[in-house]
């Protein structure tokens, strides 16, 4: 049976509060440990009016603190905004607070616009060498040798997984080298998805992280008791992307009745494009996209998201999620 995870970005609702998305992402973690599923996930995005997991390493001692067995991790951290040895304190805390429930995902993107990343990096460099070179030094700081001038206490010899996550060719030849396993973002970035899975299989090197291949695929599912439900919950995402993809993020909009009926063909298209590595409907109905999806990947690892305005609706999305899984 595939293993279903949660990613969460703490979303923030028209008319809602980071601290309410804070209380939401527990309850949905305390939720989906209770439901089976493996990990719980959040990410970090900066400069967003809608994400609220910005400071994503406090967010994850919050989540881990309230729950007792699913592994929580970062989905990703996204390095160049960081140094490594921040990351890797940061981190060994995490684990050193709770053993063995910490995952670490890191990304090359900086999960904000240019002028976001100026801000926080100071430096917008260039080379592209840099982010392998960034993930090398931390997994060194990790290590019971570590090769680096200082320590990171806590942090040196303790087993923390590292991911690396790729919405490109990039992440898929990088984790393949370094024999680690490897997080698509197919959720948002389908486009190349095969191609990188192809690659990463191909190529995979085993180490003393992995001995063999293991790909986990972010996958949209919008599920509610119908189709027709389900449809019309999935409006506030749709609205949401598109408005980001149009240079105006907003935070995420309740939901519209007959939404995409109003778009244009560029904003249909693009949903189109998007919605690729979705399920949107019914038990049944979701039940057959995630098998398709499985089939045609042969994905290790799914890595479920459902950005929905009413809590209540999305808590049920995750329920019939993990309902489903056992008949696939």
């Amino acid at each position: 049976m595939t293993p279903f995870s949660i990613l969460d970005l703490s979303p923030i609702t028209e008319g809602g509060t980071a601290a309410e998305s804070f209380r939401n992402t527990l309850d949905i973690a305390q939720h989906g440990e209770k439901w089976g599923y493996q990990r719980y996930w959040m990410a970090e995005h900066h400069g967003m009016p809608g994400i609220a997991s910005a400071a994503t390493s406090v967010l994850i001692g919050h989540v881990a603190a309230g729950t007792s067995s699913i592994r929580v991790g970062a989905g990703g951290i996204m390095l160049p905004n960081h140094s490594p040895l921040v990351i890797a304190e940061q981190f060994g805390t995490l684990e050193s607070l709770f053993p063995g429930r910490i995952d670490l995902g890191l990304g090359r993107a900086p999960g904000s616009d240019q002028t976001t990343a100026r801000a926080l990096r100071r430096n917008l460099a260039s080379d592209a060498n840099e982010f392998p070179r960034d993930v090398l030094e931390l997994m060194d700081y990790f290590s019971e040798e570590a090769h680096q001038p200082v320590q990171a206490v806590p942090g040196r010899g303790l087993n923390i997984p590292i991911w690396i996550l790729g919405s490109s060719l990039f992440g898929a030849q990088l984790a393949a080298a370094l024999g680690l396993p490897y997080a698509f973002a197919s959720h948002f970035a389908p486009q190349q998805m095969m191609q990188a899975i192809q690659i990463y299989r191909n190529t995979f090197k085993p180490s003393a992280h992995l001995d063999k291949p293991y790909v986990m695929l972010g996958f949209n599912v919008f599920a509610a008791d119908t189709d027709d439900e389900a449809r019309y919950l999935a409006t506030s995402w749709q609205q949401s992307f598109v408005n980001l993809r149009s240079g105006r993020p907003t935070r995420l909009p309740p939901p519209m009745h007959n939404y995409l009926d109003q778009l244009g063909p560029a904003a249909q298209d693009l949903l189109d494009h998007v919605l690729s590595c979705s399920a949107i409907g019914a038990p049944d109905t979701v039940a057959k996209q995630l098998k398709a999806f499985i089939d045609k990947t042969g994905a290790d690892e799914l890595m479920i998201t459902s950005n929905m305005f009413d809590h209540a609706a999305r808590l049920r999305s995750y329920e019939i999620t993990a309902e489903v899984r056992s008949t696939l």
